[in-house]
């Protein structure tokens, strides 16, 4: 490798943080990254604003040769993993290469005509046998996939390749990294799809979005999950094991650390209700962080059952201190 050229290299995973924007995982293959130069990687461009250690993610890298790893910022979509990048001399053409690719993706996934169908009516079509009004229409199930990284939408759109049906096709129309959008369930509504979230959350305006318009958003946590919910569907066997019902959203104000008890949330209830009995899911920057039991909920010094919106309260979560 001639380390006095423009780098050349490989994206090999990308997401979304807060605070940082799009934060992309690259392997330099051939000449010197440094900050400042202007990337196209795939159909993302930028220029690079920093660069860092990808074992010591706090620690800075300002020039970056051949064979080494380093997580920049910097380009305004998440590239996906696989994708080359080349370092160019002009920001204008780096835009308008990546513009071009961008076209080229998105007219390839929204080409062709197909019948829009949702879960509910994907059901009722197979149990009344009507699944396909024509010999040669094929019904399409449409999906947008939003997860956390990357390497999960690839993972998934990988999983999903495997299922086939003579009379159905799995199309994903979009797929991105980050929370579930408004501009997603708007795609969604106009086009009957589905929301798979993996490992992410809507944001507040997407979900009474969503339930303005009866678009289903489906969360998970487990890839395989996504694809069985997917084929048992196909197969006309879907039946809810679980149902996760949201009680209640506190937005976390204060922290207190008490070297007897923990860390303790100071909260305020933004929505619905916070009762003792039941789980919190921790979402940070809408991504979710984790799932546990409430340990104690206490409104000023009493224990209490239940804490209605608008109140504030101290919740210790099990086994979860961050």
């Amino acid at each position: 490798a001639n380390p006095d050229r423009p780098a050349v290299g490989t994206c090999l995973e990308a997401q979304q943080e807060g605070g940082r924007g799009v934060v992309a995982k690259v392997m330099v293959q051939n000449g010197t990254l440094q900050v400042g130069d202007v990337v196209v990687c795939g159909g993302a461009h930028g220029r690079v604003k920093a660069m860092y250690d990808t074992l010591k993610p706090s620690k800075r890298i300002n020039c970056a040769g051949p064979s080494m790893p380093v997580n920049l910022t910097g380009l305004d979509i998440a590239p996906g993993a696989g994708d080359a990048f080349h370092v160019l001399d002009d920001i204008a053409k780096a835009r308008e290469i990546a513009a071009s690719r961008s076209d080229r993706t998105r007219a390839q996934s929204l080409s062709g005509i197909s019948t829009k169908v949702s879960f509910e009516e994907f059901q009722s079509r197979l149990e009344e046998g009507r699944l396909t009004g024509a010999m040669d229409e094929v019904v399409t199930l449409n999906l947008i996939i939003r997860a956390d990284v990357r390497g999960s939408i690839e993972a998934i759109e990988k999983e999903l390749l495997k299922l086939e049906h003579p009379e159905v096709q799995v199309k994903i129309l979009h797929k991105a990294v980050g929370g579930v959008t408004v501009g997603d369930v708007q795609l969604a509504s106009t086009a009957g799809a589905v929301i798979v979230a993996f490992n992410v959350v809507p944001d507040d305006n997407a979900r009474s979005l969503a339930d303005d318009r009866g678009v289903e958003v489906r969360r998970y946590d487990i890839i395989y999950k996504v694809t069985d919910d997917i084929r048992a569907m196909l197969e006309g066997k879907l039946k809810p094991e679980e149902q996760v019902v949201e009680q209640g959203m506190a937005m976390v104000l204060q922290v207190f650390n008490i070297s007897k008890a923990g860390t303790i949330a100071g909260c305020r209830v933004m929505r619905g209700s916070i009762l003792r009995e039941c789980r919190m899911r921790v979402i940070r920057d809408s991504r979710v962080i984790g799932d546990y039991a409430i340990d104690s909920l206490k409104r000023v010094k009493d224990d209490v059952k239940e804490v209605q919106r608008g109140m504030e309260c101290g919740i210790k979560l099990q086994n979860f201190n961050d």
